[in-house]
């Protein structure tokens, strides 16, 4: 559906996006992760014809939207961080008006009809004949979804959806659009990382308008870990343990976790590659006589993941910096 090939977009000498390319499937809901100032707000910029490209293809469901922005903007409802409202308009006044602007008759959308399932769906009908300069964030940013929606598009692209709004608001939003994902494809730019982990199937992590990774949170966190890492509780002496562990040639890397309430120590225990670890752990405790309480597989978090190859980056453009010196 979205296809991005050699994508580049620069400034003079500054490079806000550095030759990436990427793919998302239809119905896939696709995280773009990465701090301000990544780049991520640019590609979605070009995706929607908001901007030119210096290099590089962007294609909506096979139509490229440089040669032909109006076919491929068609396809797309975009949110941009800062909802395109007009306030002094009543709700109905103004989805009324982006019917319009889109040309949803000529669709055969019948109007009343589409803003009413749209209005249902995003949940302001209770705020339909209100004035948008009073409503609170949350219904505002709603809004801007409901007039993204307008004219069935295929894609959705969403920038920085939930920015500015209290916890309570940040699920509904959330809520919602994992309910939209069900009938559109979408692009969510955040620098939020556990919004994206709780909405995303898949993951884009950006830095410095470059593509750091791409793929599902839990084939990040076993590409980063590089084995196996699972957590062991075990009733046992705290510095005993560490030192078995730390002499097991399955183990790559072992942690001191926390102590439990009910006396056991809790230990990050990594593998080292294609090794199940759990059975060098549970030898090392039947020889010890430690009884083991519990065990469970861990996965990195988002955050772990972007500060680690954020750091990766970093170690290798300074790496670079001093062969060219």
């Amino acid at each position: 559906m979205i296809e991005v090939s050699h994508l580049t977009k620069r400034y003079g000498k500054k490079y806000a996006v550095r030759d990436i390319s990427f793919k998302v499937n239809d119905g896939e809901i696709l995280g773009f992760l990465g701090p301000n100032g990544a780049g991520k707000s640019t590609t979605m910029n070009i995706l929607t014809g908001c901007l030119s490209a210096t290099d590089g293809v962007a294609k909506i469901d096979g139509i490229d939207v440089l040669e032909d922005p109006l076919a491929a903007k068609k396809k797309i409802g975009f949110l941009p961080e800062l909802p395109p409202i007009y306030m002094d308009m009543t709700v109905e006044e103004y989805l009324k008006f982006v019917y319009s602007l889109k040309k949803c008759d000529k669709n055969a959308l019948p109007r009343e009809e589409h803003i009413a399932d749209i209005c249902k769906r995003v949940r302001i009908d209770d705020v339909y004949k209100r004035l948008i300069k009073n409503l609170s964030k949350g219904y505002k940013q709603r809004v801007g979804l409901a007039q993204a929606l307008i004219g069935n598009p295929e894609v959705l692209i969403l920038d920085e959806p939930t920015v500015g709004l209290d916890p309570r608001q940040i699920i509904d939003i959330r809520n919602l659009v994992k309910e939209l994902g069900e009938r559109h494809t979408i692009i969510l730019s955040s620098h939020i990382l556990p919004e994206v982990q709780a909405t995303c199937s898949r993951v884009i992590v950006i830095n410095q308008g470059e593509i750091l990774a791409d793929g599902t949170p839990e084939d990040l966190s076993k590409v980063l870990s590089g084995g196996q890492v699972i957590i062991v509780k075990m009733l046992c002496d705290k510095d005993a343990a560490l030192a078995k562990l730390e002499a097991c040639p399955d183990v790559r890397k072992v942690s001191f976790k926390n102590a439990e309430n009910d006396g056991s120590s809790a230990f990050v225990i990594e593998g080292v590659p294609d090794k199940d670890v759990r059975f060098a752990v549970f030898e090392i405790a039947k020889n010890e006589n430690w009884p083991i309480i519990g065990v469970e597989n861990h996965e990195l978090t988002l955050e772990e993941i972007f500060l680690e190859l954020v750091k990766k980056q970093e170690k290798e453009k300074k790496a670079q910096q001093e062969v060219e010196e």
